[in-house]
């Protein structure tokens, strides 16, 4: 309710001020172009985000200099700071780049977006833009227009490029004929009030737009005009660079604590940042005088200077707080946790920032699929046939665990079931539905997807399977017949050997080797489904165990061989080695 009143009393405002002031609306009219602009370039880019761009980062996070490097020359490149940070958080909830490496890759995203000011500064003001903002605006919608994909993004960065040229235009003449009426450079102020006043209007600016490369266009093109001081657009640029940080705070809200923590991180880094940037603007200044001089830029281009500040201060930022990232990064994970939930098990990995891309959703599904399986599924399978998981994972022969282990686990596997499965295989098929309907996947990811959904479905189907066989276990044993109890040793003894060998399997260990274990397993189990059990047969012929007991027997004979069946092809889809994560889109 609170959003929905202040943006009507914006739009008022808006209104009022476009009524009241005619020639405010080229300024306003080129704002919303450059800002319509820069949502094609990230739309346009986001189809290269399927592949390549999930490949680069992946492969450039593991050194903190490159993580630098990799922000800058991406965000340079992309020309959007915002959506470097929104993959950045993508990928850090899916578990896909560490926490020190999102830092890394934010500070490098700080210092790649102080090119838009020098492209702007440099370029955009000192020829006449709009000359070049056509021909992209007709290319781009030709390329947009056509089926391949790669086309359509080349398309989009075009017309958001052209866009972008033309809001440039558009705010530049905007403020030469606004100058004409109202000279806003009346409304200076100087010395460190000034400083903080305008830092405070660059922040509100960069708010209200969501993009710090609008509001330093909006900045250089008032400069440029001559409707601000230069003292301070230095201000409101680094107000621009804290008011930045609501994109990322923004999109962290709908992630996990690991996005939350980078949201945090860049805050404070950018809240430092301009700190110090405003504690020593003037020995800044000077070093931008002096800079500009050996660069042979004229000491009235304010606007070059400015671009040449902004720079200055974001490098300088980067360089002092590159030291500090470690401790960063212990603060950020000891003071914000994850808050401990009581109630039914939440998944660890799901959330709605890993949506963004098809990379992050099927990390995000795959982990908490083998979270899932590793954790309740063999909880229950294991306690579901009276063996501690201890046990599996120990060399001791399964004959002395099945020996030894005669006491009822007394496992509920329904409420276990409702604890630990239900909420977060619905999540698991729930995120998986909306990424395959809503994200433009390549075959094979959407392959990949398909096969966790069926994982998941099995292992729901286990669950069921092993509450009929733990019934009867447990029954056995209350009967008193040697014979029947035998034949059950002999069903939890094979559903254990399977079990040892899945874990084995999951922890690496001679991968190649458990896989053909697991393979002849599997077969064994489909054949002895298909002959059944003679031994039964043999004991019914004897008398040695009731036709209550036979029965009994052969549904559980039944229910073991679809449970170690199941329990391999999970592991199988789960575990293969079948990355589809980082492929290249085809087209």
């Amino acid at each position: 309710m609170y959003k929905k009143s202040l943006l009507f009393v914006l739009l008022l405002a808006l209104a009022v001020t476009l009524y009241f002031s005619p020639n405010f609306e080229t300024i306003a009219a080129g704002v919303a172009i450059l800002l319509f602009g820069m949502i094609m370039l990230e739309e346009g880019f986001k189809v290269f985000t399927k592949g390549p761009l999930q490949q680069i980062l992946k492969k450039t996070t593991d050194k903190l200099y490159k993580s630098i490097t990799t922000g800058a020359v991406l965000t340079t490149l992309i020309q959007s700071s915002s959506l470097v940070s929104v993959i950045t958080i993508s990928f850090i909830s899916a578990g896909l780049i560490s926490l020190s490496s999102g830092i890394g890759l934010i500070f490098g995203a700080n210092i790649g977006s102080t090119t838009t000011a020098w492209l702007v500064a440099g370029f955009g003001l000192k020829i006449k833009i709009s000359a070049l903002a056509m021909p992209m605006l007709i290319f781009g919608l030709i390329f947009s227009l056509q089926k391949i994909n790669t086309l359509k993004g080349i398309g989009n960065v075009l017309i958001g490029l052209g866009f972008f040229f033309l809001g440039i235009f558009f705010m530049k003449e905007g403020f030469d004929v606004f100058s004409n009426d109202i000279d806003l450079t009346k409304y200076a102020v100087s010395g460190f009030l000034g400083l903080i006043l305008y830092t405070g209007i660059g922040i509100i600016i960069t708010v209200l737009l969501q993009s710090s490369a609008a509001s330093l266009v909006l900045v250089l093109t008032a400069l440029a005009a001559g409707q601000i001081e230069y003292e301070n657009a230095l201000a409101l640029a680094i107000g621009a660079n804290v008011g930045t940080t609501i994109t990322a705070i923004l999109g962290s809200i709908s992630s996990n604590i690991a996005g939350k923590r980078l949201a945090i991180a860049h805050l404070i880094f950018n809240v430092i940042t301009a700190t110090l940037a405003l504690a020593f603007i003037y020995p800044l200044g000077n070093l931008v005088n002096y800079l500009a001089n050996s660069f042979g830029i004229s000491a009235t281009d304010y606007t070059l200077k400015l671009a040449l500040f902004h720079t200055i201060f974001n490098v300088i930022g980067v360089l002092i707080m590159i030291p500090f990232i470690k401790k960063l990064e212990l603060f950020l994970v000891k003071y914000f946790q994850e808050k401990p939930n009581s109630d039914a098990a939440k998944p660890q990995y799901l959330n709605e920032a890993v949506l963004a891309f098809p990379g992050s959703v099927i990390k995000a599904l795959t982990d908490e699929s083998k979270d899932l399986y590793k954790n309740a599924i063999f909880e229950i399978v294991a306690h579901g046939i009276n063996i501690h998981r201890e046990d599996i994972k120990s060399h001791e022969k399964p004959k002395n665990i099945i020996k030894k282990s005669t006491k009822d686990l007394d496992i509920a596997i329904d409420e276990v079931y409702h604890a630990k499965v239900k909420y977060i295989y619905g999540e698991i098929i729930r995120y998986a539905a909306t990424a395959q309907s809503k994200l433009k996947l390549t075959e094979s990811q959407n392959t990949t997807i398909s096969e966790i959904k069926i994982a998941n479905r099995k292992m729901v189907e286990i669950i069921k399977d092993v509450r009929e066989l733990n019934r009867n276990v447990n029954m056995s044993t209350t009967l008193n017949n040697e014979y029947l109890i035998k034949e059950y040793n002999l069903y939890r003894k094979k559903v254990l050997k399977v079990l040892r060998v899945i874990y084995r399997f999951r922890k690496g260990d001679d991968t190649k080797n458990y896989s053909k274990k697991m393979n002849k397993l599997k077969a064994a189990a489909k054949e002895n489904k298909a002959k059944g059990n003679h031994s039964i047969d043999s004991l019914i012929r004897k008398g040695l165990i009731t036709p209550e007991m036979a029965s009994s027997l052969f549904n559980d004979y039944s229910y073991v061989n679809d449970i170690i069946k199941k329990l391999i092809e999970v592991a199988e889809l789960l575990y293969s080695n079948k990355d589809s994560l980082l492929e290249n889109n085809p087209e």
